[in-house]
């Protein structure tokens, strides 16, 4: 099976303007991005999809594949849609461009069940939330999921909840809870995904303002893979400095095992 790894990659950012050609130890985040996902096993091509040609340009400059896309899609979905529909490919890899330090084993982590298993239709990844204030945190996407890993909800609250522990013990029990961080990292079978925009919005999804949502609200179910990696995403120029300390480490670790 053929799988194709696409990276959104939009200059314009609230938060962060130009964060896709942010620089980190000498080199932009989008080629950081850029050169791990290549480095999935099971990723066979790598494709930047911008609507800004400072980052065409840029990524052009480095020697890897990149795509002008159409300024008004409402989403990265929307975005990869129109990528994806220029090209054949059995599955497509929705890989988020603020993840400098993703490992590239991740992207092998969320592919694998889909090759594995033909009725699987997208797929995600997920980490456990052994940190109280991630658990409370509502920029920190929760997950619960059933016994075959498949999504029950998504939310920014606190799920599950623990009814029956107090706030002073909750710190104590959470690990009990198996809360898990819902990672954006998205695997998606082509035909799928080529049908994935003209979904209808849901309530929920408007609600949580949770893209996912509208694959359980229409019924689709979702797979959720566990991965013990970390992710280090980049919101703002105070987590690029964060970041760019934990690739210094990383580069002196490796430094030292030569």
């Amino acid at each position: 099976m053929k799988v194709t790894a696409i990276i959104p990659a939009r200059y314009a950012s609230t938060r962060f303007p130009g964060k896709p050609l942010a620089e980190i130890l000498g080199t932009t985040m989008i080629e950081h991005v850029y050169r791990r996902t290549a480095q999935a096993k099971t990723v066979d091509r790598v494709i930047v999809a911008t609507d800004d040609q400072r980052i065409f340009d840029r990524v052009c400059d480095f020697g890897a594949e990149v795509m002008m896309t159409r300024p008004d899609h409402p989403s990265g979905t929307d975005r990869l849609a129109e990528v994806a529909a220029a090209f054949e490919s059995d599955l497509v890899v929705n890989v988020q461009g603020d993840e400098p330090l993703i490992a590239p084993q991740m992207i092998d982590e969320a592919v694998g069940p889909l090759l594995a298993d033909s009725a699987i239709q997208m797929g995600t990844l997920c980490s456990r939330i052994l940190d109280i204030e991630d658990y409370l945190n509502p920029n920190v996407v929760k997950v619960v999921c059933d016994r075959n890993n498949r999504a029950l909800y998504f939310s920014r609250a606190p799920i599950p909840q623990a009814r029956d522990i107090s706030a002073a013990d909750l710190p104590r029990c959470l690990p009990d809870l198996t809360a898990r961080r819902h990672i954006g990292l998205y695997v998606y079978r082509r035909e799928f995904l080529l049908q994935y925009p003209q979904l209808p919005k849901m309530p929920l999804e408007k609600l949580e303002s949770l893209e996912q949502l509208r694959a359980l609200e229409n019924g689709i179910a979702l797979h959720v893979a566990m991965t013990s990696y970390a992710c280090h995403g980049v919101d703002t120029p105070e987590d690029l400095l964060r970041v760019e300390s934990l690739l210094r480490q990383q580069q002196e670790g490796e430094n030292n095992q030569l």
